[in-house]
């Protein structure tokens, strides 16, 4: 009987002890603070019933927490999360932003939930309601479409579907370069060719369109095709409190577009950039391009068909063996 009490009484120990820091760490856990909501989305029905599911618990100041998610340890990881994404996207604080950036967070939003990077593996995995399903990214990618301002939506007679009809920029409100190049935001379409950074604490992201994806995928750029089109989207690079770092105020777009007949003197590539929140264009004529452009492309980018930053896929040894060859 003694001994039976003595085996127990350890277990029992142990368990109280762990129910004791248990307890005590609600003590010390504090509440997320609460925000009010100062403006909300204007977007479809289906849209935000997909927002609010999969996304307002974190980004948003209306959370609808389980209750496993208000208990410490794990508490203070959630609280952690939601605050961070609050900083990234608001969607209760969506009056903030202009309609420009409302147009880019949704398709930064897309592109999340495309890749499966949104909402977070790890959250889903405990909330399994929020998880996205292809018909899910399909309405969102409807939606971001229709915010470019390059297409209406209408149906058809014969089977009454909606469908997109392209419709030309209109030109005044797309500034123009001396040598003729237009500033289009359809490149935030395009894929991601490549990334960098500059010692001038930039963030780049180069956009190919479907001609220039198309050469690297057959690794058929030197010379690359005409119809070619790269922009590099420029930002300041901004540090977050925690040391992370992420895209910040918007510094630059510059094109490069490939045309060996019209762009004679500078290798086949009209240059173009386009800065600032008015985007007011680089040059005072046309021949701006080669005085202060193609000179730094020939001398540093010329075993890449005058490109500074190789494509990620071709970016290997082997290649770059065949190009210093030739």
């Amino acid at each position: 009987m003694n001994t039976e009490k003595k085996k127990r009484n350890p277990i029992a120990i142990i368990f109280l002890a762990i129910l004791g820091i248990f307890g005590g760490l609600q003590l010390l856990s504090q509440p997320l603070e609460g925000k009010p909501v100062t403006g909300k989305i204007e977007a479809p029905r289906e849209v935000i019933a997909i927002l609010e599911n999969s996304c307002f618990n974190c980004h948003s100041n209306q959370q609808t927490l389980s209750w496993y998610d208000k208990l410490a340890p794990v508490s203070w990881a959630v609280n952690k999360d939601i605050k961070r994404a609050r900083e990234v996207l608001n969607f209760s604080e969506w009056e903030k932003l202009s309609p420009a950036e409302h147009q880019g967070k949704m398709y930064a939003i897309l592109n999340m939930m495309q890749s499966g990077k949104m909402p977070l593996h790890e959250y889903t995995l405990l909330h399994p309601s929020s998880k996205i399903s292809q018909k899910d990214i399909e309405t969102i990618k409807k939606y971001t479409l229709s915010l470019s301002g390059t297409g209406t939506l209408t149906k058809d007679k014969n089977t009454g579907q909606e469908i997109k009809e392209a419709r030309q920029p209109i030109p005044s409100k797309n500034p123009v370069s001396p040598n003729g190049i237009q500033y289009n935001d359809d490149f935030k379409n395009w894929k991601v060719i490549s990334m960098s950074t500059l010692f001038d604490h930039s963030i780049r992201v180069i956009y190919g369109n479907p001609t220039a994806v198309k050469a690297i995928e057959t690794e058929n750029f030197h010379p690359w095709p005409d119809g070619s089109i790269v922009v590099k989207s420029v930002w300041k690079q901004q540090e977050l409190p925690d040391g992370e770092i992420r895209a910040g105020k918007f510094i630059n777009a510059q094109f490069m577009v490939k045309d060996t007949k019209k762009y004679k003197d500078t290798e086949g590539w009209g240059f173009a950039k386009f800065s600032g929140d008015d985007l007011h264009p680089t040059g005072k004529s046309a021949s701006f391009a080669k005085e202060s452009c193609i000179a730094c492309h020939r001398q540093l980018a010329e075993k890449t068909g005058y490109l500074f930053d190789v494509p990620m896929k071709i970016n290997t040894q082997r290649l770059i063996q065949n190009l210093q060859k030739k």
